[in-house]
């Protein structure tokens, strides 16, 4: 397999582990270089994540999307050829935007992966003819000697001819024993830099630690990011973390194989509004809204929903609370799953909170969607969102009509619903602010609270200050040289 070449060599970030910010700081390289004018787009060869969504072509990571947004152009799935969604002790594989096939958890990193490769290389040629750069994400960690077929890493960066930067997170200590650790055992070649990530404090503490750097591996440190705040979904959503108490409250179960935690990030941001995942169904009471999110395994999660108890104790609540399902959240809700294809569990009683019936069966769905909500509370309300999933959906009460899929006329019945009940495939649905005010200011009227206004995720405005802040932060006129 050979190497391509464009006007500008690739760029690879890899990073010590997961989490140590390659996602953000690919999208912020890709917003400083396009700001001076360069084609810009971003890769990566294998994303493990269930935060997927929609781009040209299918289904994709979610991180990926928010690069092409910070590039200024529109995702494909070229850009993420490799989409790895856990199941438990298996493995969904979307290779090109399309389900390929369901894997035994360790077969897809111990076989032979040629296949897999000469994929990754396909879409990246795809990326790379239309671009003058590509920024590429690594994946995990360069250093993971227990996997020898790793695809995404030095492997794919020396196939392609790409210059790499290796990205260290600070705020997990142990930053310069995880630098060496990694540049000694991944054996990297064309290492232009190091950029440590997520600082706090004075830098000239970290002088002669870059000084050893710099000496044993004659490699320099390009930049110290500081830790910066910020709005822009990560690759894999900390949500677990998080957690807090407001004046009206929100309640997403914590199911085992849930999926599309970025359908929350507005609920998030707004300080009044308490979140957090309930573990145990005690934790429900005096919620306002419980969401049943989207699942990776719909029927084995509502499962655990049955046996955990949370099936009786929304029965007790749905009086008192609102109870949103999210795409699988929402098949759980209605009469019965007819599942055929993703678990083949056959027929299954769902929830018996709404009137819908589902068949799980044939090809996933994938597509961006808008819509005008029919729900009485909500009834005009104009949103849009994407869908990913498995199946379809039956019923009488329909919450929405979707008007329009991929920029084109259509008139199909969304979801259903059941007085203070409602589900729908949409994920997304919370981003759009008319309908997330509506719900909100209803029940802070109940609860003799002020009507708010909720401030719109400014996603542009988001990664255009954290670019800003990295491009501060690191020595960006070397990285370009060092491509030429």
């Amino acid at each position: 397999m050979e190497s391509t070449s464009s006007k500008l060599r690739p760029l690879m970030v890899m990073g010590t582990s997961s989490g140590a910010g390659k996602s953000l700081i690919v999208a912020a390289l890709c917003r400083i270089f396009n700001d001076m004018g360069i084609r810009v787009a971003p890769f990566k060869v294998q994303n493990m994540s269930l935060n997927a969504g929609v781009g040209k072509g299918g289904e994709m990571a979610y991180a990926q999307i928010i690069q092409a947004r910070a590039a200024r152009i529109k995702p494909t799935v070229d850009m993420n050829p490799i989409l790895l969604k856990p199941e438990g002790e298996k493995t969904h594989i979307v290779i090109q935007g399309k389900y390929y096939g369901t894997y035994e958890a360790g077969k897809y990193f111990t076989q032979d992966n040629d296949f897999f490769l000469q994929k990754a290389l396909e879409s990246f040629k795809k990326i790379q003819k239309e671009n003058d750069l590509v920024i590429i994400e690594g994946a995990g960690s360069p250093a993971e000697i227990n996997i020898k077929n790793d695809i995404a890493n030095t492997k794919f960066s020396t196939l392609v001819n790409a210059k790499n930067i290796l990205v260290a997170d600070i705020e997990r200590g142990g930053v310069f024993a995880s630098i060496v650790g990694t540049i000694e055992l991944s054996n990297m070649e064309n290492l232009i830099g190091i950029i440590v990530n997520k600082f706090r404090g004075d830098t000239s503490l970290l002088k002669e630690g870059y000084d050893f750097i710099e000496k044993r591996f004659k490699v320099p440190v390009i930049g110290t990011v500081p830790f910066i705040s910020n709005n822009i979904p990560q690759e894999d959503s900390l949500f677990d973390n998080f957690g807090r108490r407001g004046d009206i409250n929100v309640g997403i179960i914590r199911t085992p194989h849930m999926s599309n935690e970025t359908d929350y990030e507005i609920l998030k941001m707004e300080k009044s509004i308490g979140l957090f995942y309930a573990r145990k169904p005690e934790e429900l009471d005096k919620i306002d809204i419980i969401i049943i999110p989207g699942s990776k395994l719909t029927v084995e999660d509502l499962r655990f929903i049955e046996k955990e108890g949370f099936k009786d104790k929304i029965g007790q609540l749905k009086k008192e609370a609102w109870i949103a399902g999210i795409c699988g959240g929402f098949q759980m809700m209605g009469k019965y799953i007819m599942d055929v294809d993703e678990t083949g569990s056959g027929k299954v009683d769902g929830l018996n909170l709404l009137d819908s019936r589902t068949m799980i069966k044939g090809d996933k769905i994938t597509r961006i969607s808008r819509a005008e909500i029919f729900h009485p509370v909500f009834k005009g309300i104009k949103v849009e969102g994407y869908e990913i999933h498995r199946g379809v959906s039956y019923s009488r009460r329909h919450f929405s009509f979707i008007e329009e899929i991929d920029g084109k006329h259509s008139h199909i019945p969304d979801g259903s619903y059941n007085d203070k009940m409602f589900g729908t495939y949409i994920h997304g649905i919370f981003d759009n602010i008319n309908f997330t005010e509506r719900i909100v200011n209803i029940i802070r009227i109940e609860k003799g609270l002020d009507e708010i206004s909720l401030r719109k995720i400014d996603r542009d405005y988001e990664i255009q200050n954290f670019a800003d802040s990295v491009k501060k932060s690191i020595d960006y006129k070397f990285i370009l040289e060092s491509l030429i």
